[in-house]
Order: structure tokens, then C-alpha cells, then sequence
């Protein structure tokens, strides 16, 4: 390795982001390279929950758990469970006391962001392609031209990664099920009904083959996710995503039959609807070592939400690569390191996400779903209400 090597890391989401801040602690400067052209182009997405031996340990070795505070709500940690009337059949209740603090994904790709050099980060730069320099080394092909060549490409530009392939022939498989994602603004004030049905966490819904998810964000915001399990492209077919009007009563004839309390969830919405089909990468997915490339987070080990674990694996794999790197004299030892362990260790998440996925609206669901929110009140020794 040089005396100066030149690292590229593919994407500026918390999986590129905390790996720069790591390494940028350890005196080892890399580049992001980002496609967005700033950091608040498009929605990060929803709330997510940081683990104690995961994501909230790569904050803390990246020296920035006093600013996570400043932006985690533990007040959000509540789980409900209704049923298609609206009666609740699971609820957590005790919402600040556990040890998985919530965070909105904006402001957790805001507080990385501010913990790096200016100039870090190069916005609005696509990749189209990684080129082999022929020496081990690696450039990087963007609209504007050529970069490089680095001594280590790290792809951290998730399910759809452009640097996998050069490393995996595998693409991430559609799991069956598609969210139509939307969002109601100022519940508390605009919509105090609509606060206390989902209350402080997340609420869910599985009847008649369809699911519903509803999560409180930062600010006074529910984000919420109408579930199908259906052919990929159904969803663009059944509604009409020009008009968000007609999407609100597509939505609405779909869920027939759920309590109009329910319902109002989608009349409340804005106009701002999103289709999201849900893919994962095998579970077990591997791949020979390769000089001068490895894959972090999604790109690696992409899988479905359940279970939460997709950003808490990526953040902990940005902190293994680092403490690897840091560790060892030979970088492509320390890279070859941290592919075999990350291999192991993701494995476990991955077959409970690909569960929870195979598991949600399949028949009997809702008392699957049940029995599993009960199964983990019981293992965290958390007594909690329900009816």
C-alpha cells in the first residue's frame, strides 16, 4: 500500500458516512462520492432504530454519541398491534425505556455529515462504472469524466450498488412484497386522533392480505407504508401515481373492510406517494476477495426492514472495516479480515429480515405478528399493557 493511498468510498448514506468519519479519525482521509446534489435532494426515508451492539457502538467509536443524542428520541420506542377494526391486540407502551432510541434518517445523515472536513464529499457524482487500472488499483467513470486511480474503491452505494459487480454476479431478488410509502404532516395539531391511534412508535395492521405500517417521525410527521404482497409492477398498475387524489382512494377501495378510523390514516396523507418494492440479496451472499474492493451495508448484505438490522449492520460493518484498517500493517489482510467475520456475522439478521418478510401477510399473519411482539416483550422482561 502507499505511503499516501487514495480511498473512494461509494455513497454518502450512514454506511459511507460513518466509515469516512472513522477513518478521518484516524488520520486516513477518503473521498465520498455521492449522487445526490446536496444533501437534502430527496426524502433519506423513515425513522430507524439504533442498537446498542451495532449502530449505536459505531457512534461511539466514532466519538459522536453526545451529538446523537441531540437528535434520538427515545420517547418514540412503542410498538402497537390492531386489528383491521381497530382494536388493539399488542401494545408496548413503556415507550422511553428501552435501549433502541429512534432516529430520522435525515437528521442522522445530517449529524455524520457535520462531523466531517468540507470537501469530503463530492455531490452530484453518479457512478456509471468501475475501471481496472490493471496495477490492482481501481478508477471510477462519472459523466464528467475519470477519477483515480485509488488504491481501495469501498462500494457503500447500496441495493443497486454499481461497484457489487465487479465483486458478486448476484443481483437482489424482489421479495413479493411492495409499500406504497406516504406521509401526514403536523399529526399532533392537525391530526390528534390519527397521533393517538398510532401513538408514540410504530403501529401495524394485517388483515385480508394487505398490511399497513405507520411510524412517528421527528416533527410531528407519520410516515406510513400500505403493504401488498403482489407481482412486482402491480402496484404501478393499480394506481394512477399522477394524481395523488386517486391514490388516496385506490387506497382507500383496497383496504375495504378496515375501520374508518383506518382509513383516515390515507385521507390525511399528502400528496407525496412513493412506491417501494421491497428486494434482499440471498442470505449467505458471498464472494471471493478482490484486490483494492470490498462492499459495506446494502451493497453487501442488502435485506428486508424487518427486523430493523439492514442500517445497523451497515454502520458496524463501517466500523470493522475501520478498526481493521487501522489494525493491521497490510490493508488487503485487513479487507480480506473484515469479509470473512461480516460474512458470518450478517448472517443471522439476514435469515430473520428474509423470516419477517416471508412470514408478513402470509396466512394466519396477523397472529404470527402477535405472537412474535409478545415472544420479544417476554425475552426483554418488559411489562407492558395490551388488550
Amino acid at each position: 500500500m502507499n505511503a499516501n493511498p487514495r480511498i473512494a468510498i461509494v455513497g454518502g448514506g450512514p454506511a459511507g458516512l460513518t466509515l469516512a468519519r472513522l477513518l478521518h479519525l484516524q488520520g486516513i482521509t477518503a473521498t465520498i462520492f455521492e449522487r445526490d446534489t446536496h444533501p437534502l435532494e430527496r426524502p433519506q426515508g423513515g425513522t430507524l432504530d439504533l442498537h446498542e451492539e451495532s449502530g449505536l457502538l459505531a457512534l461511539q467509536r466514532a466519538g459522536l454519541t453526545d451529538a446523537f443524542q441531540a437528535v434520538a428520541r427515545y420517547e418514540d420506542q412503542g410498538t402497537r398491534l390492531l386489528d383491521k377494526h381497530g382494536q388493539v391486540l399488542f401494545e408496548d407502551s413503556d415507550t422511553a425505556s428501552g435501549n433502541r432510541p429512534e432516529v430520522d434518517r435525515t437528521a442522522l445523515r445530517a449529524m455524520l455529515l457535520d462531523a466531517l472536513p468540507d470537501g469530503m464529499v463530492q455531490w452530484n457524482r453518479p457512478l456509471r462504472e468501475v475501471l481496472d487500472n490493471g496495477d490492482g488499483r481501481w478508477n471510477l467513470l462519472f459523466d464528467a469524466g475519470i477519477e483515480g486511480p485509488f488504491d481501495l474503491v469501498i462500494g457503500a452505494d447500496g441495493t443497486w450498488s454499481r461497484v457489487r459487480p465487479l465483486l458478486s454476479p448476484y443481483l437482489p431478488q424482489y421479495s413479493g412484497l411492495c409499500f406504497v410509502e406516504f406521509g401526514i404532516d403536523d399529526v399532533d395539531r392537525s391530526h390528534p386522533v390519527l397521533a393517538r391511534l398510532v401513538g408514540r412508535g410504530k403501529m401495524g395492521v394485517e388483515s385480508d392480505g394487505k398490511g399497513l405500517i405507520v411510524q412517528r417521525n421527528g416533527n410531528a410527521h407519520l410516515r406510513g407504508y400500505a403493504i401488498f404482497r403482489v407481482p412486482l409492477g402491480w402496484v404501478e398498475r393499480r394506481f394512477d401515481f399522477t394524481s395523488p387524489k386517486a391514490v388516496r382512494e385506490g387506497l382507500i377501495r383496497e383496504y375495504a373492510g378496515f375501520a374508518d378510523g383506518i382509513l383516515d390514516l390515507f385521507r390525511a396523507s399528502n400528496d407525496q406517494f412513493a412506491v417501494r418494492p421491497i428486494h434482499a440479496l440471498p442470505v449467505g451472499h458471498c464472494w471471493t476477495h478482490r484486490t483494492g474492493l470490498t462492499l459495506i451495508g446494502d451493497a453487501a448484505h442488502v435485506m428486508s426492514p424487518f427486523g430493523g438490522e439492514g442500517v445497523n449492520n451497515a454502520m458496524l460493518d463501517a466500523a470493522e472495516l475501520a478498526r481493521l484498517l487501522a489494525t493491521h500493517s497490510s490493508w488487503d489482510d485487513a479487507i480480506s479480515e473484515y469479509e470473512t467475520l461480516m460474512f458470518v456475522r450478517v448472517v443471522e439478521s439476514a435469515e430473520g429480515s428474509a423470516e419477517g418478510a416471508a412470514t408478513f401477510l402470509s396466512h394466519d399473519a396477523e397472529a404470527l405478528t402477535l405472537e412474535m411482539y409478545r415472544r420479544h416483550q417476554t425475552e426483554s422482561g418488559v411489562l407492558t399493557g395490551g388488550s
